[in-house]
């Protein structure tokens, strides 16, 4: 997983910006940043651990034929919960949050939409509420989550 870090050794909050397809889960104090257009972002956070981990994926499902990657919903979220409860964290508590899915160009594959779909239900499958979301449209979005707090900043991109 690469990500681009800006280390402070002055105490301040490390920043991240999560590259598509990545995802990103840590101890610790992190503000990440990341662009959706079609894609989804995840964030995931856990209340009584006080950690929190995001994905950004790019499809919905994966075909099985190539890499299972984070590039997928399927699997990006998986291996977020995954990350999570590798870090002491418990499926149960943890609550989550999406954003993304927007339908910027018109075409019959709706990606977006499908994209919202896939989050949804794969959240629903694991018994994780969603404490919040801002799904859909035709703009573009621009998030900043906060690990150790679960708190997320948002703002549409204008065309």
């Amino acid at each position: 997983m690469m990500n681009f870090y800006s280390e402070n050794n002055d105490g301040a909050v490390t920043q991240i910006y999560l590259q598509p397809c990545q995802l990103f889960a840590l101890h610790g104090e992190y503000r990440v940043t990341t662009v959706l257009g079609s894609c989804i972002a995840v964030c995931l956070y856990d209340p009584i651990q006080k950690i929190g981990g995001i994905n950004h994926f790019m499809l919905p499902l994966w075909n099985g034929i190539e890499l299972a990657s984070p590039k997928y919903g399927n699997i990006a979220i998986e291996k977020l919960i995954e990350k999570l409860n590798s870090l002491g964290s418990k499926t149960s508590q943890l609550e989550a949050k999406i954003f993304g899915g927007a339908n910027q160009v018109s075409t019959i594959l709706n990606i977006g939409e499908r994209n919202i779909l896939v989050a949804k239900q794969l959240l629903s499958e694991h018994k994780i509420p969603i404490k919040s979301e801002n799904v859909g449209g035709t703009k573009g979005r621009k998030i900043i989550f906060e690990t150790n707090t679960g708190s997320v900043l948002m703002k549409f991109l204008i065309k």
